[in-house]
């Protein structure tokens, strides 16, 4: 089997199990690979070719078994703030509670104790704003969400961060 199919393979096995969404490190692991900069430009012309989409930076899903489209941002943060907590938010998660009337439709708003940055996705942007408040404080009012597999801030601590972060304070339904 060439490498090209087998990759492929391994796809559709992982969208089968629930994913999707991989990094280079893991489909060169999956493959049998060394993950080389040889491996990096084997999947860089997988992307060329149409078989893969790239989706943010290293991170990579197949154009014939792609994830469910309601639920790949959230594999693709997690996979961009794997070794951090991080947690849906903000006006995100204030509009998934009906905090706010506007709903967010192409940006998911998320804090983490990772590094801050906004990426562009073919499935919406994603907005990591830091915390620098301990993990101790947070994990109180945090839930977790079974139907995108990720914590999300109760109604008091999405509040909280959207206070602590000065965001626009205008948009809020009871305040």
């Amino acid at each position: 089997m060439q490498k090209s199919d087998k990759l492929l393979l391994v796809f559709a096995n992982a969208v089968k199990a629930g994913g999707g969404i991989h990094n280079t490190a893991e489909l060169a692991f999956m493959l049998g690979e060394p993950y080389t900069p040889a491996f990096t430009k084997f999947l860089a012309d997988r992307v060329k070719k149409g078989q893969l989409r790239r989706v943010a930076q290293g991170l990579y899903e197949s154009v014939l078994t792609p994830p469910e489209p309601e639920t790949a941002i959230y594999k693709i943060i997690k996979k961009l703030r794997s070794d951090e907590l991080s947690y849906i938010s903000l006006e995100s998660q204030l509009s998934h509670t009906g905090e706010i009337s506007q709903v967010m439709m192409d940006r998911v708003t998320v804090v983490t104790k990772g590094r801050s940055g906004t990426f562009a996705t073919p499935y919406g942007v994603i907005e990591f704003t830091h915390t620098k408040r301990p993990v101790e404080q947070l994990v109180a009012n945090l839930y977790f969400d079974p139907d995108i597999k990720m914590y999300r801030a109760n109604t008091e601590q999405a509040l909280t961060d959207l206070k602590y972060c000065q965001r626009n304070l205008h948009m809020l339904e009871h305040e």
